[in-house]
Formats: structure tokens, sequence, C-alpha cells
């Protein structure tokens, strides 16, 4: 019966969730021994005081959130297997739970690219590796979209005084940005502070800034007024995983271990991005039914009701506005959509299919495996524990 040590803070949704995959992969095996340590001991008694209370406890493995200044290989040396929870930097002496990060900032551009906007702005931290591999992959969907987009970037705090909702220069920064503009932060806890200042200088969410989170962290969402949206990752997935590598690890101390890569999944849509930035109201008002329907079969017809354009004018100024064709967008939409319900729903990809209207399944799954990069049956089996 293993014994492992958890060292992070248990105050976040993500390392809830963490645990979750890990009880499981225990429930599922030899139930282990799990100690939550509190941060306040590492504080406390450094490093060294951890690896010698677990060497007095008997622990096989530790997963925390190591300071880089830490000295980590100190438990391989005691014969403790040790993997670390991202926290500033990826470690080289033993493996991370990490994450694709450049994907959750592309995945967060072209969610907002989508809604039409063309000013975009990114929060985060400095020197931490989450914050500004979201901010690249944000930068790179943005440039791969080559519509001269307006992008501002606001990383100048250290990681430690970002809780400061105070700050003059992030006020000032915050008021200078063109308006309407689609603003993503590096996490929820941060989009929560761009929330709460906007409210301080009277900047209004969503109308003017459009706020998109990281973590869908539903304490700190439902927290925010306006609700915040967020990117949905697979952390209880990368929590199994993790447990899986440090079974392995405890059996074969001397091996060679890659990283676990926690995959944001989807974008859970609340009222700090609701909202469609465009100054040509019909297309508005086109991209408001068919975010509104994307439940159902649209087709150009049901959009030509709604306003008063031709079918070839409506097409051309769509295209316009948003970078792509009507049916394009609605397609990559829905698809979106029905990916998103293959992780919160234990229908059968056949059942929440028929749900959607998509009457050709065949069709409609080598249409999704065209823009997901795999069958519906194999998204599902990657990004879920359901």
């Amino acid at each position: 019966m293993a014994r492992i040590i958890l060292l992070t803070d248990f105050s976040e949704e993500y390392a809830k969730d963490l645990l979750k995959g890990i009880v499981k992969y225990s429930l599922e095996h030899s139930p282990w021994v799990l100690c939550k340590m509190p941060h306040s001991y590492r504080v406390k008694n450094g490093v060294e005081g951890v690896l010698s209370w677990a060497k007095e406890w008997g622990a096989d493995g530790i997963i925390a959130q190591f300071y880089n200044t830490d000295n980590v290989s100190i438990f391989k040396e005691n014969g403790i297997a040790a993997i670390a929870q991202d926290f500033k930097e990826r470690f080289t002496e033993i493996p991370n739970i990490t994450g694709d990060h450049h994907l959750a900032g592309r995945m967060g551009a072209d969610y907002f690219i989508q809604k039409g906007f063309k000013n975009f702005a990114f929060y985060g931290f400095r020197n931490i590796v989450w914050s500004e591999e979201r901010s690249e992959g944000f930068q790179a969907e943005l440039a791969r979209h080559r519509n001269g987009y307006s992008f501002y970037e606001y990383q100048n705090e250290d990681f430690l005084e970002l809780w400061y909702y105070d700050s003059e220069p992030l006020i000032d920064w915050l008021n200078k940005l063109p308006k309407p503009i689609a603003l993503m932060a590096c996490d929820d806890n941060q989009a929560h502070q761009i929330s709460q200042v906007c409210k301080q200088c009277g900047i209004k969410i969503p109308e003017e800034i459009s706020l998109l989170g990281v973590d869908n962290d539903e304490a700190i969402c439902t927290l925010s007024d306006p609700p915040l949206s967020s990117i949905h990752q697979a952390v209880e997935k990368g929590g199994y995983e993790a447990a899986i590598l440090m079974e392995r690890m405890i059996r074969n101390p001397r091996g060679e271990y890659e990283d676990i890569v926690v995959q944001p999944t989807h974008i859970v849509t609340r009222q700090s991005t609701d909202i469609y930035s465009t100054s040509d109201k019909y297309i508005s008002v086109v991209l408001q039914y068919i975010h509104q329907n994307s439940n159902n079969r649209i087709t150009i017809s049901d959009l030509t009701d709604l306003v008063p354009l031709s079918r070839r004018l409506l097409e051309n100024r769509f295209k316009e506005v948003t970078g792509l064709p009507v049916y394009t967008y609605i397609i990559n939409l829905r698809i979106a959509k029905f990916a998103q319900k293959l992780l919160e729903s234990n229908d059968s990809i056949v059942e929440i299919a028929s749900d959607m209207d998509f009457i050709d399944y065949k069709n409609f799954s080598r249409q999704f495996k065209k823009i997901m990069g795999c069958t519906p049956s194999s998204y599902r089996d990657v990004h879920s524990l359901l």
C-alpha cells in the first residue's frame, strides 16, 4: 500500500480535480494512503524539512508545487518518487504535471475571433511558464488569421504582486485599451481580478471588455460579476494519469519518465463574454442567433429571414466580420458544442448527435475529425474520465 504526500493548494479547483483523479486511480487499484500536507509546513521547514518528514512517515512518493529553487533531486536520492505540479517553471530533474498552455491560448483567441473582435489583450504573470505560453498561443492564433488585429499585453507584475487591485499601472492600462476589446487572463483568479478592477473603474463587462479565464473554477467564475467564461481543462484525467506515472516510478525508480500534459478541452461560456463585437448591426443579429441556436441545424434561409439582406450580401458581410464563410462558422461552432457535450454527458455519441440534429452521422464524423483531429469516440476517450 503506497504512501503518497500531496503538497499543493487545495483551495484551488485545479488541485481538487487533480486529487479526484488520483483518488479514482487509487480506488481502482490497491488503495493508497494520501497525506495532504499544508503549504505552511514547506514554508516553515523548507523542502529539506518536507523530505525529513517524508522519510519518517515512510512515504513512497510526493506530488507537489515545488519552488524552482528547491533541490527536488533529494527525493529521488532518498528513494522517494517525486512529481512536480506546474507552479512557475518546469523541472528537468523530475517529471511535471503541466499543460498544453499554447493550445489554451489559441483556443481563447479563436473563440474571440469567432465573436467578431478586432482588438485583443492578454493579462498575466511575468516569468511564469503557463502564463507566458498561454500568451504566446493567443498571439500565434491572431497572427495565423492575418486580419490586422490589434494586440495589447500586460505581464509586467511579479507573481506575488498581482493580488493588488489598486495597481495604478493596471488601472491605467485597462482605461487606455481600445473598446470593445477581447481580454484573456492567464487564469480565473486573474480574470476575477480584472472584473473587480473594471467595476472600480466603471468599465463595463462584457460591453467594453469581454473577459475570459482559464481553469473553469466554478467558485471563482460565479463569484465574479458578471460570471466569468473560462477554458475548461481535463485536470481530473491529468490526476489519474499522474497516479499511473507515480505507480510506475515507485516500481522502477531508475526509469525515464515523461511529463503529464493536461489538455484544455472546451470553453464554458458565461455572461462575461456574452457579446458579439461588430459595428454591423445585421451581422450582430445573425451571430447572436447562430450562438443561441447552435444545438440545432441552421440554414442560410434561417439567417436571411432575420435581416433585410440578400443571401449574397449576407455571406459577404459575414465573412468580412468573422473572417469565415457562414457555413464554416456554423459547423465549427456546432462541432465545438458537440465536443463539449461529449465531455459533460454520459449519453452515447449517437444520442448526442441526434439531439443536435446531425442527421448524416458518417459525414458529421468526418467533419468532426477534420476540425478536431480525431473521431468523436477518440476525443471522448482522450479528454474525459466519464
